[in-house]
């Protein structure tokens, strides 16, 4: 979920946050039961595709929940369709621009992209790479800013099994923005990566940092994130604005810029 390549260091998340990331992920996970029927009442999807794209080592089936929840909204959501995420090597971006290209003319329209950690990064990258299929970015928790190669735990994995050589990404150009409307949901409370590479720098008219209370592993199956998907993908394409804060929003998102 890092990807190699700068001089920016920054500390991983307080060992603290890391040994309770799975109780807090099952406590978001166990919260869905109690808010479902409120995030049952989201505006109704127009039916567009929506691509989302796992985090390192994750597979299809972790995003399983929320792809249901997504097509209950009346979207078309699908998974990435590559296996299980082991990093950005030999022809799996390609395969992906592929598929997603393929999705996005069998649709009709521009799909959105939403990845979790390592699958956000890809999320952008594809999303630069195709412009004009892309509706709007989302990712959760990805650590593409700099301080990514120091900020996060399972760097020493991630590297044993993507040697410099092997990774097809642009690692220079990770921390610019695709050139689509694109949200970067974070969370303090992050126990794998640190929430300082997990934001976008600077000003960018289609870009915004949106923080969110939870944990890493659950950032998939937090209420906070379904909700804010869910308003996030109502938007009529081409009509996106950012997401505005107000007296209550600010309970539930503490920073919105």
């Amino acid at each position: 979920m890092d990807v190699h390549a700068e001089t920016h260091m920054i500390p991983p998340p307080h060992i603290g946050l890391a040994v309770t990331e799975a109780h807090r992920a099952l406590a978001e996970f166990a919260s869905l039961i109690y808010t479902r029927r409120f995030l049952n009442r989201m505006p109704r999807g127009d039916g567009h595709g929506v691509v989302l794209l796992p985090g390192f080592l994750g597979d299809d089936g972790y995003n399983a929940p929320l792809r249901k929840y997504l097509d209950k909204l009346g979207y078309h959501s699908v998974g990435w369709a590559q296996g299980r995420n082991l990093g950005p090597r030999g022809d799996l971006l390609e395969r992906a621009l592929d598929y997603i290209d393929d999705l996005a003319a069998r649709s009709g329209g521009k799909v959105t992209l939403v990845g979790h950690s390592l699958g956000g990064i890809y999320a952008r990258e594809l999303a630069k790479e195709l412009p004009d299929r892309i509706r709007q970015v989302v990712s959760l928790g990805s650590p593409f800013g700099e301080g990514r190669d120091t900020g996060s735990y399972p760097r020493r994995l991630f590297s044993a099994l993507n040697p410099d050589e092997d990774i097809t990404i642009a690692q220079h150009t990770l921390t610019e923005p695709p050139p689509v409307p694109t949200t970067a949901v974070y969370s303090k409370g992050d126990g794998v990566t640190n929430w300082q590479t997990c934001i976008q720098e600077g000003r960018y008219p289609l870009a915004q940092n949106i923080q969110v209370w939870g944990s890493h592993c659950g950032l998939t199956i937090n209420p906070m994130v379904w909700f804010l998907l869910a308003e996030r993908l109502a938007q009529p394409e081409g009509e996106w604005k950012p997401f505005r804060s107000s007296s209550w929003r600010r309970l539930f998102y503490p920073k919105i810029g």
